[in-house]
């Protein structure tokens, strides 16, 4: 059987702390993840709440899925009761979902302590639930849950569990490393063994509790495992699970598996921020791949060499995955740096040094003042177009702005802000409010522009960050914001720096939605 792969985002990615999908959240995500090309997309557990089982039932008019399978999550019937009358599982077969994931316990002390059963009625729930399943016309997988651990406590009991499974009708037997405690040769070993010794097909579900999930996932295919689980952007308690996207990347690009279409893999990064818009967790800059470091260089030797050759500093063509090459640029930058985010832009400034001196040198100045250009390059675009003739477009003109917070004993303070300006023939004034005083400058200045730019809406603010510079001086210190704008593609980042906490964030505010608004072709007016 060929390897395929089982995403479990709306599921176990869904316990994330903070994490809370509602059911047209989970219906975007799958549409995504189907984009994507997984093979199986877990759906959550009906008849165990009520949005898990509403979910199914609009998945079967509302989604369409063109390559993915619809996976029903459930656990094996209770202790005592039959299979064909457990409420729960009846509910897996009224989702009308295809395949059916079944959790059952395959180590020794949570079948006694948690379960509160034998060690034989345990493999009978297995058996009679997957039996009763099959016959239903269901196709089964299981979750052999705490396995690993479990194989540790009693080897013969974990694969007396994994063999029960198998010989009722289940096609595969995952693996789970539930509390991510183990490393890649522990995995591989475990996996070669259970696979030699039961003949079972079998599956990984790694959790990332020793930062190891997707390596720990690559140990197992190396072993023989059949299919592959995770979550989109590593999503999941704790530490969280195996990152499928890391996972499907190195398994086709390094591999050499075609586990989806190529045209599919390229489109991972948009999809990876997509669904980051959908769940309100900022997309993690660093994460391998698609995240907006993952191709981002900084210092100036490595700028130099990748003026001859990109290849030189990156182990893949960030093409393939979506991604882009970015030159950071800051004070350890040096010519090369400036000439190869100008290129970014599409301005070839290789006959123009002196040009390329007198930006390089107004860098340096201005970091040395506070700003930081390798976290806000989009910053340094606006800066480096207003550098070369190419004014950055005046979507609008500033004729004033002004914030008043308002506190009383007892109660939450809240913020109101006034912003006038000028757009195009119309001059705006409008008034918002915030929990906060950058919170109500965003609204007050996007309620300014709706009636002219109504390309707003696509743009958010998804981050905002603060960094006293000069903390001897207290209340007194020069304070640096940078502030992340997203527009549901991607994401960039712009700066403010001023003895004034308000107006640096205004300075990086109206920076991030310029820039914002440049980036989707909006001809200023």
């Amino acid at each position: 059987m060929t390897l395929h792969v089982y995403d479990t985002t709306l599921r176990d990615g869904a316990q994330q702390e903070g994490l809370n999908l509602t059911v047209a959240d989970k219906l975007a995500i799958a549409g995504h993840l189907d984009e994507l090309g997984v093979g199986y997309i877990e759906g959550g557990w009906p008849g165990a709440n009520p949005k898990d089982t509403e979910f199914f039932a609009r998945a079967q008019t509302d989604l369409r899925l063109r390559n993915a399978t619809l996976a029903a999550f459930g656990a094996t019937r209770r202790a005592g009761g039959r299979a064909d009358s457990d409420p729960l599982v009846r509910a897996l077969l009224d989702s009308g979902a295809s395949v059916v994931t079944l959790v059952a316990k395959s180590h020794l002390r949570h079948v006694t302590d948690a379960l509160r059963t034998t060690p034989e009625e345990n493999l009978e729930m297995i058996r009679d639930t997957v039996t009763f399943l099959r016959g239903e016309g269901r196709r089964v997988f299981l979750d052999a849950e705490h396995f690993f651990d479990g194989y540790r406590l009693d080897r013969a009991y974990a694969l007396e569990a994994v063999r029960a499974a198998v010989e009722s009708g289940a096609e595969v037997v995952a693996l789970c490393d539930t509390n991510g405690g183990m490393l890649p040769d522990q995995v591989a070993d475990v996996v070669a063994d259970v696979l030699a010794t039961t003949g079972a097909p079998l599956g990984i579900h790694c959790h990332n509790d020793t930062g190891c999930a997707v390596a720990n996932s690559l140990a197992a295919v190396d072993a023989g495992v059949i299919q592959v689980q995770g979550t989109i952007n590593g999503y999941g308690e704790r530490t969280g699970n195996a990152n499928i996207v890391t996972l499907l990347s190195n398994l086709q690009i390094k591999r050499g598996l075609e586990l989806v279409e190529p045209r599919q893999l390229g489109d991972a990064t948009r999809i990876s921020h997509a669904i980051s818009e959908v769940t309100n967790v900022p997309p993690y800059s660093r994460q391998p791949y698609v995240g907006s470091s993952a191709f981002a260089h900084k210092a100036g030797l490595h700028a130099s060499a990748l003026k001859v050759d990109p290849d030189l500093y990156q182990h893949i063509d960030p093409g393939t995955v979506g991604n882009s090459m970015r030159t950071l640029v800051s004070d350890m930058a040096g010519r090369a740096s400036v000439e190869l985010k100008a290129a970014e832009m599409g301005v070839d400034l290789s006959s123009r040094p002196e040009l390329v001196v007198s930006v390089l040198a107004t860098v340096k100045d201005m970091e040395l003042r506070g700003y930081t250009f390798d976290a806000a390059d989009a910053s340094f675009e606006l800066l480096l177009r207003r550098a070369i003739g190419e004014p950055a477009p005046a979507y609008f003109e500033v004729e004033s702005w002004r914030v008043i917070t308002d506190a009383r004993p007892g109660e939450e303070a809240t913020s109101e802000a006034t912003v006038k300006l000028h757009a195009g023939e119309r001059r705006a004034v409008a008034t918002g409010e915030g929990n906060g005083p950058v919170n109500a400058l965003d609204h007050a200045l996007r309620l300014a522009l709706n009636g002219t730019y109504p390309e707003l809406e696509h743009l958010e603010l998804i981050d905002f960050r603060v960094r006293i510079l000069d903390s001897a001086h207290g209340t007194d210190a020069v304070t640096r914001v940078l502030i992340e704008t997203a527009d549901g593609e991607t994401s960039w980042t712009t700066v403010g720096v001023a003895a004034n906490i308000v107006e640096a964030s205004w300075t990086a505010l109206v920076d991030g939605i310029t820039y914002g608004l440049n980036r989707r072709g909006v001809p200023a007016r």
